[in-house]
């Protein structure tokens, strides 16, 4: 029988049993637990729940990196009737405390120290404070290991099978609070169904093996790393958790995945990297490797001629095959989401092989819209593929992009207004996203209908374009395309400090510090004629003026960025209010 509850997928995988079916280091080793490993964990940590007194309806939050105890909690969680709140380990202590009381969380299961230093600085706000129970050992915090030791000693198998039989496919088993850009967060309540109707529709995503391994390092508290970790149980694949973001090279090499999903700034770092390897090369090997950069520039899946064909096959005997071997070897497809992906990289690594297969969505739509499949027929490059198959979408007047279908949210928790704003009548959910069809088959995302701007003149800029051509540059790590009620556009960019140091270096050129750097004439005389260029291709009222140059990276910490990466336009612009005001100075 196909599962109608997310935690009906434990009964599939007990027919194909696997060693390694969830993996994660501990002392620096591999350690693996097997499916009746992770069957056993997840039963002793629903004991352990009602065990509490946690009844149906309860919730539980979990703030952790990525490691196979995470799923334990979840799975116990699910079949106990109980309710998950998984929380972003970089959240911030105001959004902390309003999740904590705004969702009544009864239980907390955290990973680190610097979880707990926080949960302690708000606890005194919260209404009432949860247990609290650690992964990692915690002085004073009631560690997971005895949590479960204590389960496994009074166990209630007859109390469990009832809960279990009485969990509602269409009740929310999840509660994924979303940071925004704006605003306090909201609470998407998704349902079992909402979350299995979108596993289903992204079967189709590539051809999965239950002998493939997967690589896990995006926050499983996002909810496409948690949608596609679901894909990956249901196609019994191997998941290892990553130790890090800065590890994710070695663990690409060790592990040698078949799939893993990224986020485009993680893929741009890649294809940086790369460059920078063929920028240490010289005479004939130099020249080869930039041959065959150029080439991927221009490639089309969909029209290949017999010579590219021949040229392709040429340079991945030389070039491709060891970028592939950069990312294990055995890389089938990358899955990328998040944000908008350039489609330079799309056609440089479909080129290489490594297809990056970009999708869309929301976390109120759980969360895939569209997404390009791994068959050549389902993808175009500088799309977001074909709408999934049991979706709608449709494109409103003004150029929203709207959407119904089994995966759209059950509503806001404990906000009825917000929900119908977000959803009419009609069960169509406004995603803020702009839009058009390609070929009226596949779906192109080219703005934010909150970010788009006018100018003083009365001309609307859609930013998202415009930067992510900025970002081409080699110099540019981020930028933020601003003018709004200004006479003219300009951005702040952010510069790579990695190529910017290799580049004076190479250059005889001193960059003993920031400041020195940003107002270097030759590094800026680099990037104005980049955008000198790039503005030829935009209209008048479009082309980029003045931009300013910062070495500070915008980050999640420094709260520029939101955990899933996307940028607080408001918070930029108030830190840089000092070079927003040189930029649009009459002076000037």
């Amino acid at each position: 029988m196909e599962p109608t509850r997310v935690f009906d997928i434990l009964n599939d995988l007990l027919r194909d049993p696997k060693f390694d079916l969830l993996n994660a280091k501990e002392q620096k080793q591999w350690k693996h637990y097997s499916t009746d490993d992770f069957i056993h964990h997840v039963n002793a940590v629903s004991h352990g729940l009602m065990n509490l007194g946690l009844a149906p309806g309860d919730k539980v939050a979990i703030i952790s990196n990525n490691r196979p105890e995470w799923n334990f909690v979840d799975y116990g969680a699910q079949q106990a009737g109980i309710i998950t709140v998984p929380i972003y380990p970089t959240i911030s202590t105001t959004d902390l405390s309003f999740i904590l009381n705004d969702s009544g969380v009864k239980a907390l299961f955290i990973s680190s120290k610097d979880i707990y230093k926080k949960f302690l600085s708000i606890q005194s706000d919260l209404t009432a404070s949860p247990q609290v129970f650690s992964f990692n050992p915690i002085d004073e915090v009631n560690s997971f290991d005895s949590f479960v030791q204590g389960a496994q000693s009074n166990p209630q198998e007859g109390a469990l099978q009832e809960r279990k039989r009485q969990v509602n496919p269409k009740e929310v088993f999840t509660i994924l609070y979303t940071s925004g850009t704006t605003g306090v967060p909201k609470g998407v309540m998704l349902s079992h169904e909402n979350i299995l109707s979108n596993v289903d529709a992204c079967f189709a995503l590539a051809p999965f093996e239950s002998s493939w391994k997967a690589l896990s390092f995006l926050p499983l508290n996002h909810i496409y790393e948690r949608m596609v970790n679901t894909v990956y149980f249901r196609k019994n694949i191997s998941i290892y958790y990553a130790e890090g973001i800065e590890t994710i090279g070695d663990n690409l090499k060790e592990v040698q995945p078949q799939v893993f999903v990224s986020v485009p700034r993680l893929i741009e770092r890649v294809y940086d990297k790369l460059l920078s390897a063929g920028d240490k090369l010289t005479g004939w090997k130099r020249k080869l490797f930039f041959a065959s950069v150029d080439f991927a520039l221009e490639f089309d899946p969909q029209n290949i001629s017999v010579g590219g064909r021949v040229k392709r096959w040429f340079f991945d005997k030389l070039i491709y095959k060891k970028w592939r071997a950069a990312l294990g070897g055995k890389v089938v497809c990358i899955a990328s989401g998040g944000a908008a992906l350039q489609p330079r990289l799309g056609r440089v690594f479909h080129c290489a092989k490594i297809p990056v297969l970009e999708g869309y969505g929301l976390t109120e739509t759980s969360p895939v819209i569209a997404v390009n499949c791994y068959e050549q027929e389902n993808t175009r490059i500088g799309t977001v593929g074909p709408v999934i198959h049991n979706t709608e979408v449709k494109i409103a007047e003004d150029g929203e992009i709207l959407v119904r279908g089994p995966g759209v949210m059950l509503g806001y928790y404990n906000n009825e207004q917000a929900t119908k704003d977000m959803i009419n009548e009609e069960g169509w959910l406004h995603t803020g996203d702009i839009g058009t069809f390609v070929e009226n088959r596949f779906l192109k995302i080219t703005d934010r209908k909150k970010e788009i701007f006018k100018t003083s003149s009365g001309k609307y800029i859609a930013p998202l374009m415009i930067e992510n051509k900025i970002k081409e540059c080699r110099f540019v790590e981020q930028c933020c395309v601003i003018g709004e009620s200004q006479k003219f556009a300009s951005a702040l960019i952010v510069v790579s400090k990695d190529y910017v140091n290799d580049w004076a270096k190479n250059n005889s050129i001193a960059l003993p510090d920031d400041a020195s750097a940003v107002n270097n004439p030759e590094l800026r005389k680099e990037i104005n004629a980049f955008i000198r260029e790039m503005n030829t291709n935009l209209a008048p009222y479009e082309q980029i003026k003045r931009p300013e140059l910062i070495m500070e990276p915008w980050t999640v910490d420094g709260g520029e960025l939101t955990p899933k990466m996307s940028m607080k336009r408001k918070v930029i612009l108030a830190k840089h209010a000092d070079l927003v005001a040189k930029i649009f100075s009459e002076s000037e």
